[in-house]
């Protein structure tokens, strides 16, 4: 078969992708239909991991199964943008980490809102302004996100779904390595690669900033000045790379929560948060976890905060495997409610791949 014959086949198979991509779109826009009746979610992060374990499943190369998903991703985005007009609050401004795994979780299709706090992202989510807000909660390196937890502490939304994003830190600038002699970042980012700053250009000064975007605004306008942000700014911004994955840890890796206003059914491979307080008494928070062995559950994390209530008076989060549907798990969170002063459940979703 000559060339021309492969790219005639290749033209016949375009044509039937396209026919077959629309006819899906059809099919997916009478489901909204049946959705708007009830008043069903149209975003329904079960069914999207059912999707793409089915397209894992399916998949048998030569496509690798991670370009499998980013175009399931992309159809998947496109459908939601025609079955309803949906925003997406984020930690912003553009090209901030936190943008890049709500672009990675609904794909580019839908409407992003940026923010300035993350108050902002609960906010726009509870006023209805937004459908989902995506914020961070934690880092493998530098540990939690405490103003999100101290959200969920006094807002009655939800976890639908998590991401983590591997972060990969580049050293952004205008100008020659050896003629910086400012970095602006976050104080978070700074901290994720401090041993590569202090190996590599210990005599530069640090400038912390409230996001990786305002870093590179401000490097583009500052004689000398560098930004370490991600690769996705540097090609927002037109600035050059200097240097790649310089975070000093490779699994460097931040979990971001899908927030709404309730969360959704079991997939079979779920996780639940919690939020509680304990009665006053000796042993009270031992007691409350120990409902977790006894049940066989694991427990995957737990974060205290100060409840802001009352002097050296706690909240405590607690991540658990299952769903709080699934009978075992129900019955262990009722146990845990007659220990706790408080207990809400902050959502059930399916667990993301790290």
């Amino acid at each position: 078969m000559n060339l021309d014959d492969l790219r005639n086949q290749i033209d016949t198979l375009d044509s039937e992708i396209i026919s077959l991509l629309n006819e899906r779109i059809n099919v997916v826009l009478n489901i909204g239909a049946e959705k708007n009746k009830t008043g069903a979610e149209i975003y329904v992060p079960a069914r999207e991991r059912a999707v793409f374990d089915k397209i894992k499943r399916l998949n048998e190369g030569p496509l690798p199964e991670e370009s499998a998903h980013a175009i399931y991703r992309e159809i998947m985005s496109a459908a939601l943008s025609l079955e309803t007009d949906m925003k997406i609050a984020y930690l912003g401004p553009e090209a901030t980490f936190t943008h890049q795994a709500a672009r990675g979780k609904f794909g580019v299709s839908v409407n992003y809102i940026p923010t300035g706090t993350i108050s902002a992202v609960f906010d726009s989510v509870q006023s209805r302004s937004a459908d989902y807000g995506v914020v961070p909660v934690e880092n493998s390196t530098e540990g939690a996100v405490t103003h999100t937890f101290d959200q969920f502490a006094t807002t009655p939304l939800k976890i639908c779904a998590e991401i983590y994003l591997p972060i990969s830190l580049t050293l952004l600038s205008s100008h020659p390595k050896e003629e910086i002699n400012l970095i602006f970042s976050k104080q978070e980012v700074f901290g994720q690669c401090r041993n590569w700053l202090n190996a590599n250009m210990p005599q530069v000064k640090l400038s912390p900033v409230e996001s990786t975007t305002k870093a590179v605004q401000l490097a583009l306008e500052t004689p000398g000045a560098a930004a370490i942000a991600s690769v996705m700014a540097s090609d927002m911004y037109d600035i050059e790379v200097l240097a790649e994955n310089i975070q000093d840890l490779r699994g460097n890796t931040t979990r971001f929560l899908v927030i709404s206003p309730k969360y959704g059914p079991a997939t079979g491979i779920d996780k639940t948060s919690v939020v509680f307080g304990v009665k006053h008494k000796v042993g009270a928070l031992y007691d409350a976890l120990s409902v977790f062995k006894a049940a066989d559950i694991n427990m995957t994390k737990i974060e205290s905060r100060p409840s802001k209530n009352k002097a050296w008076e706690y909240y405590f989060f607690v991540d658990i495997d299952g769903h709080a549907a699934d009978p075992i798990v129900a019955r262990t969170l009722e146990e845990l409610h007659e220990h706790c002063s408080l207990m809400t459940i902050l959502g059930s979703y399916p667990k993301a791949e790290i």
